[in-house]
């Protein structure tokens, strides 16, 4: 049961008493937990804090159950005001603010310098700047899908609102009629390094108006007037709101008020002491530093949060034959609308949600739309923003794909991807046109890079998949499976891969298992390791190559995430190994096999064969042989290799 509300028309004189009281109180924490840990921000805590307790006190939140599907969702997007945050919480009921206090920003705790998912009360990481209004819409976008009835606030700062994803969040949160969506901007007129005015100037109110948006500005220091506001707002169906909150930066110690400086910097000893007398406060803060000096008593839990439990039936795969020359972004966008035939208003099965960035017709996603308009979301040309929304609605029973070109989805929004697994995200990232397979749309176009990127996210899954076949089973595998994948895949369309005795490789009692690699040609004079849009030229060379005499050995790596190290070590035995990949050479498969290599310390040949620099327009057969790729490159090399071994 949610037990709070912004029921009441007006906060009688009791509650302003009490809460101006509390604002007192708060301030000393903030300047406490900030001198203590010798580092923060106070100053923007100071001028946000008013606003924190209304809200943690009056939104449909409850303390005992910080996380029921039903509350509202309040995003922090100015993460660095954690300080105030944090004392918020603590004076609402939701955590124990001593400990707040004497651990703030202490290695191991939960509470760091700036707001963290998992500690009780907070629904999303943030830091970066500008994405906190994305991951609200996201959270309003869910009640439509999940049918809920919950409200969604978001508190900004003013500065942030120079980031041009916010601009993204405000059309998108028009479109699609977010009402449920309230934006908080703390306006104190001041950022890290000087006054807005200075920095760069901006027109805030005009900006929400010109998108559609209902404004209201009050004073964020008086309690009576941001209730009225909030519940305004809750009560507006029309439009998304933003409430303009004017307030002072470090408000209520007079040496640290409208003071730029104080937004990133702690008081000294003295000056603290000076502000608590200010405030009418006991300095104790002697007591928090011998409690800071003790192992923290609420430790940060490595372990990934529990993900939504996702219900789909994924059907039976289908089957592209021998003569079925298609791309793998058309299998994916065919196994997607077998998905969306089989789940979509069925009794107890999770929600899809499909996003994209005005390439529905290239990246597949167009028959979704047409078949469940209602679950498909097109953000145009906002990346980020639809980046941030993808991930976020991954965090709820939604199951979430997100379609892109890998310049896009990967290079383009990659500090967004890193927040959604921080966030320990649940999103299915299916980026087509990569590599030089992209061919004529040339360098800007072809994502070189795209595993050397998401490599570098711990809750991140690589998937590469050969052809049509394997690609539809690795989308039904990404349905029913909880963790952030990203799909890899090319333009062109590729031939099935077949076996030696040429049935189809990829069908029958095949089943993707990540993870496990496929040996698509045994051979016993050395091993090609190879992926994607490469595996059917590898086939190929194999056969070139058995031509000359040599019996080579293909391997299929597509999880490039958690290489097979069995079959890598087997490879090894034959005393050759040479990668081949339609990726940037330095960072890609040849990399992965190689600290394979290395940390086992298998002895053979190695040589990598990739891609060595950006590529041009043209088709792909005639980058890849500019690039030394080519079929014939490929037999070359590992006959060299085998004649050295």
């Amino acid at each position: 049961m949610i037990a709070r509300g912004l029921e009441a028309k007006t906060l009688d004189p009791e509650d302003l008493y009490e809460l101006q009281e509390l604002g007192k109180i708060a301030r000393g924490d903030i300047l406490k937990m900030t001198t203590l840990a010798g580092s923060g921000h106070p100053g923007g805590s100071m001028s946000s804090i008013d606003i924190y307790l209304i809200l943690y006190r009056y939104a449909r939140v409850n303390p005992d159950h910080p996380y029921h599907s039903d509350q509202d969702r309040i995003v922090i997007s100015h993460g660095h005001t954690s300080p105030g945050v944090y004392t918020a919480l603590g004076r609402t009921g939701f955590l124990d603010i001593h400990t707040a206090i004497s651990e703030f920003r202490k290695a191991g705790s939960i509470f760091e310098g700036h707001v963290e998912r998992g500690v009780p009360g907070i629904q999303w990481s943030t830091g970066n700047l500008g994405q906190g209004l994305s991951a609200g819409c996201g959270f309003a976008l869910a009640t439509k899908l999940l049918k809920k009835n919950y409200h969604v606030f978001v508190v900004m700062g003013d500065g942030e609102q120079q980031k041009g994803q916010i601009s993204e969040a405000r059309r998108f949160a028009k479109k699609y009629h977010l009402t449920n969506l309230t934006v908080i901007i703390d306006h104190n007129r001041l950022q890290l390094s000087g006054p807005l005015e200075q920095i760069m100037p901006q027109q805030i109110r005009e900006n929400y108006l010109s998108d559609g948006w209902e404004v209201i500005e009050i004073n964020g220091h008086d309690y009576q007037e941001i209730y009225q506001a909030l519940r305004q707002a809750v009560h507006n169906h029309q439009s998304p709101v933003a409430i303009i909150a004017h307030t002072v930066m470090g408000k209520g110690v007079s040496f640290m008020e409208n003071k730029f400086e104080y937004h990133g910097k702690a008081l000294t000893p003295e000056q603290y002491q000076q502000a608590m007398a200010e405030l009418g406060l006991k300095d104790d803060l002697d007591q928090y530093r011998e409690k800071r000096e003790k192992k923290p008593t609420v430790l940060i839990n490595h372990q990934r949060l529990p993900l939504p439990e996702i219900k789909i039936d994924t059907g039976n795969p289908r089957t592209y034959d021998k003569d079925a020359k298609i791309d793998n972004r058309t299998a994916f966008g065919n196994a997607l609308l077998d998905l969306a035939r089989l789940n979509h208003g069925q009794k107890d099965r999770t929600p899809i949600a499909v996003l994209d960035c005005d390439l529905t017709g290239s990246v597949k996603t167009d028959a979704f739309a047409t078949f469940c308009p209602q679950n498909f979301f097109q953000g145009g040309i906002q990346e980020h923003n639809t980046a941030t929304i993808a991930g976020t609605l991954s965090t709820q029973p939604i199951l979430t794909f997100f379609a892109d070109f890998g310049v896009f989805g990967v290079d383009e929004t990659y500090n967004q991807q890193r927040i959604n697994d921080i966030n320990n995200a649940n999103l299915k990232l299916i980026c087509t046109h990569n590599g030089l397979d992209v061919g004529e749309d040339g360098k800007t176009h072809q994502c070189i890079d795209y595993a050397g990127i998401i490599q570098n996210l711990p809750g991140y899954k690589i998937i590469v998949p050969a052809d049509p076949n394997q690609t539809d089973r690795v989308i039904r595998y990404l349905a029913q499976t909880p963790g952030s994948f990203l799909v890899a895949m090319g333009r062109s369309r590729l031939p099935v891969i077949l076996k030696e005795n040429g049935e189809l490789f990829f069908s029958g009692n095949y089943q993707f298992i990540y993870g496990k690699a496929e040996i698509i040609r045994e051979g016993k004079d050395a091993a090609i390791i190879t992926m994607g849009t490469m595996v059917h030229r590898a086939v190929k060379a194999y056969g070139i190559l058995k031509n000359h005499g040599y019996r080579v050995r293909i391997v299929n790596m597509s999880c490039l995430s958690d290489p097979d190290r069995e079959i890598i070590v087997s490879a090894a035995q034959t005393g050759v190994i040479v990668t081949y990949e339609d990726h940037y050479i330095k960072t890609g498969l040849g990399s992965i096999i190689a600290n394979v290599i290395a940390e086992d310390s298998l002895s053979c040949r190695f040589r990598k064969m990739g891609i060595k620099n950006f590529g041009a327009s043209g088709s792909p057969e005639d980058l890849f042989r500019l690039q030394g790729l080519g079929v014939e490159h490929l037999v070359e090399v590992v006959i060299h290799e085998i004649k050295k071994k």
